[in-house]
């Protein structure tokens, strides 16, 4: 089946190795690997890249090549921008893409990190129709996973192979003649997933200790979870609820605990153990690497509280 595809170019070869004929194919202005495979199997009068022309000439060149082509599909993998109106009306089987969420949850972005944060005990992938609005199209596949205790680069990596199984699944389907009944989204149950910013990039201390590890593995590995202990900025990307703690300390307050060689952090009802964390810029370890493991955080932050003066400053934000 002639189809005109959109995105990152994994999507576009495995498409060309299922048969089917890619015209156009423009490929995401993303970094992604593949690129090189995709123009051995796409025509170069065919092929445009958005790394290489701005978004007029794309838009100018892409709308060209459509008129030119007539697809019988529009396909939209990891595609960066909203396709417009009349693109998506130009081809006759209409215009599909994958979203990395069980729509109409977590529309948006960055459903990876709403996914965890929001303690959904199932992600998924949705194939859906497009329209001009992201990730509003009626839904024609569905597939879900656990989320269990990802983080958000483990989920999305967990989400990669099924969207593109439903992808491919999707026009192959098509492609037989087979008719995919659309189901609108439910408006009422809509979430919407933007990028984290504000205060979502911190915890409230007197959270629970679950809730505050669901946000460090929602924010995990980038950018983490921002903390300064005595004087130390440092990111958290990974931890667990820890057996041992200072029971005195109020939530937020932290400490070495000098047996687990452990920095742990007060919560509302136990603490957590920090097993990775990243310094921050000018803070980094005396070796010259960021990334700290659970031994050398608990080294950097006892040697900075012995060296603070009387009543040391051993409060986390």
């Amino acid at each position: 089946m002639k189809i005109a595809y959109f995105g990152l170019p994994l999507g576009a070869h495995l498409l060309l190795r299922d048969g089917h004929q890619l015209d156009p194919c423009v490929l995401s202005p993303l970094e992604a690997p593949g690129r090189r495979r995709v123009r051995q199997g796409v025509s170069a009068d065919c092929l445009l890249d958005a790394r290489e022309l701005s978004k007029e000439e794309l838009a100018h060149a892409a709308e060209e090549l459509l008129q030119r082509s007539k697809p019988a599909l529009i396909v939209s993998w990891f595609w960066t921008r909203l396709l417009p109106g009349a693109w998506l009306a130009a081809a006759p089987l209409g215009a599909i893409g994958v979203h990395p969420s069980l729509l109409p949850r977590h529309r948006g972005p960055n459903p990876y990190f709403w996914s965890i944060d929001s303690g959904d005990s199932e992600a998924g992938v949705t194939l859906h129709t497009l329209r001009p609005a992201y990730d509003t199209g009626a839904i024609l596949l569905q597939r879900a996973i656990l989320v269990g205790e990802q983080d958000s680069w483990r989920l999305a990596r967990a989400l990669d192979r099924p969207s593109l199984a439903l992808l491919r699944e999707g026009v192959a389907r098509l492609a037989r003649g087979e008719v995919l009944e659309p189901r609108e989204q439910d408006e009422s149950l809509a979430t919407w997933a933007p990028e984290p910013t504000g205060r979502e990039l911190t915890v409230d201390w007197r959270w629970s200790t679950e809730r505050v590890l669901r946000r460090i593995r929602a924010l995990s590995p980038v950018p983490g979870l921002a903390v300064e202990v005595a004087g130390f900025r440092f990111f958290v990307t990974r931890a667990h609820a820890a057996s041992q703690f200072v029971a005195a300390l109020a939530p937020g307050e932290a400490a070495v605990m000098p047996n687990a060689e452990t920095l742990v952090i007060r919560t509302a009802d136990g603490a957590i153990a920090v097993d990775r964390a990243v310094a921050a810029p000018e803070d980094d370890a005396d070796d010259g690497d960021a990334d700290l493991d659970a031994r050398t955080l608990s080294a950097t932050v006892a040697e900075r509280l012995a060296r603070a003066s009387a009543g040391p400053d051993r409060s986390a934000p």
